[in-house]
């Protein structure tokens, strides 16, 4: 069993970072029917917040290696923190500051660290799926003792890539993992509706990979999940899914008022916060100012991470030329 202050420490310097660079992102661009605001943003455009989903990626990551290999999705700050990525990098990233991950022209949904593993979020839902199996058939290939987990959400599981995964990863017998996030929400709309049949663990089943689902706010459950589809892979069982039922507090991106919504069920999502609940089980240990120590900790890194963020040079115009692969078909004007 994991140790549950661990797994609190790692939820909340996500939650941490989230709430800042929430706050970071509100005003300054118009978007989803908000005006400018007076005072530009920090942050120049909405983020996909992982707010309320942060158990899924501090009890899988909690046991991976770093040279296990992680593919994310455009909610993907949450995975990234998990995997051992430097949040004061991170930051920077999303403001667009030149000390970013991708010297700030990548932005919060392209931040890769291949130093611990992480292969990089992605914009397109789905898309990090074969990026993930085709990683874990390079491990295999090189007879690497190490796997590859797959972040995505329910609303991937309805897209062409998500079959395709699945099937490569049992036709080849690799070593991946797939983790499906299921806030039950596709962006603005609800999944079930869209969704034939009981969703992600069924559809691999009926491929041949072994699936659990399990309570996504519930720490303690997704790292004891996580643990023995884990060793599984390792021993050379072949590919596994983990299906987390959690939820999504906010809106699709972070300046989204997610009116759409019924209030009622958010409600009943923020009684299940799998932080809150962690939190309570950890007072009642008698651990509840090692908690505290450990609040207070988290904000003060991701408040230092927001300053030096906020004073770190933009990138040279001379950098919009660069990382750009060279066609032949003339130079720059």
């Amino acid at each position: 069993m994991t140790d549950l202050l661990s797994l609190y420490r790692a939820m909340v310097r996500i939650r941490a970072f989230e709430d800042a660079a929430e706050i970071a992102s509100q005003g300054g661009v118009a978007a989803w029917g908000h005006a400018a605001a007076d005072k530009p943003a920090l942050v120049r455009g909405p983020l996909h917040l992982s707010t309320g989903q942060e158990a899924v990626a501090a009890g899988v990551c909690a046991h991976l290696k770093p040279a296990d290999l992680l593919t994310s999705t455009h909610r993907g700050h949450g995975h990234t923190l998990a995997k051992g990525a430097d949040p004061t990098r991170m930051m920077c990233e999303l403001f667009g500051r030149a000390t970013g991950y991708n010297s700030g022209k990548g932005g919060s949904m392209h931040i890769a660290d291949f130093s611990v593993g992480m292969l990089g979020a992605n914009g397109v839902v789905a898309a990090g799926l074969p990026i993930a199996v085709g990683a874990a058939q390079g491990l295999k290939i090189r007879g690497q003792d190490a796997i590859a987990v797959c972040f995505f959400g329910d609303g991937a599981i309805n897209r062409g890539p998500f079959m395709e995964a699945l099937n490569w990863a049992v036709v080849y017998h690799l070593p991946v993992l797939f983790v499906c996030e299921d806030n039950r929400i596709s962006a603005t709309t609800a999944s079930a509706p869209m969704t034939a049949g009981p969703g992600a663990s069924a559809r691999a089943t009926s491929m041949g990979i072994a699936a659990v689902q399990v309570d996504g706010t519930d720490v303690q459950a997704v790292s004891d999940a996580a643990t023995e589809l884990i060793r599984e892979i390792r021993s050379g069982s072949g590919p596994r899914l983990l299906h987390a039922l959690t939820d999504r507090h906010k809106g699709h991106v972070s300046v989204d008022a997610a009116t759409y919504r019924d209030p009622q069920e958010v409600q009943a999502a923020l009684a299940r916060d799998g932080i809150a609940r962690t939190r309570a089980q950890l007072v009642a240990q008698g651990h509840g100012a090692a908690a505290e120590q450990i609040d207070r900790e988290a904000k003060a890194e991701i408040d230092a991470a927001v300053a030096t963020a906020t004073a770190a040079p933009l990138p040279d115009r001379s950098a919009a030329y660069t990382d750009i692969q060279n066609t032949g078909e003339g130079m720059w004007a």
